[in-house]
């Protein structure tokens, strides 16, 4: 994580048209709200999480960020998570992410 990506944003979300940018950026806020709300795991399921314990809606937020861009899009949104709720929520996301597309926690 460098510092000018902090300042400018990924550059895998920086390369994205517009209409899809804005898609990122609005999935980056849903999981932000999760990741305070929520967090992204549970010690048990139930409600807002799957039978694994992960988070379902920022499951399908992964499916969909992997769909547009693959696991380089994905990277480019868990550095972005971390940076704003840092390393353990970042790592949490890791775990309900697994088995999305190639992603490995």
């Amino acid at each position: 994580m460098s510092i000018l990506n902090a300042i400018f944003g990924e550059p895998e979300i920086r390369a994205l048209d517009r209409e899809r940018k804005t898609e990122i950026n609005n999935l980056i806020e849903r999981l932000l709200i999760i990741g305070k709300q929520d967090d992204f795991l549970s010690v048990t399921p139930g409600g807002p999480f799957d039978h694994q314990c992960h988070h379902r809606e920022a499951k399908e937020i992964g499916r969909r960020v992997n769909a547009i861009g693959g696991v380089p899009l994905m990277e480019a949104v868990r550095n972005v998570i971390k940076r704003k709720l840092k390393a353990v929520m970042a790592e949490h996301l890791d775990h309900a992410w697994k088995g999305v597309g190639d992603w490995q926690a």
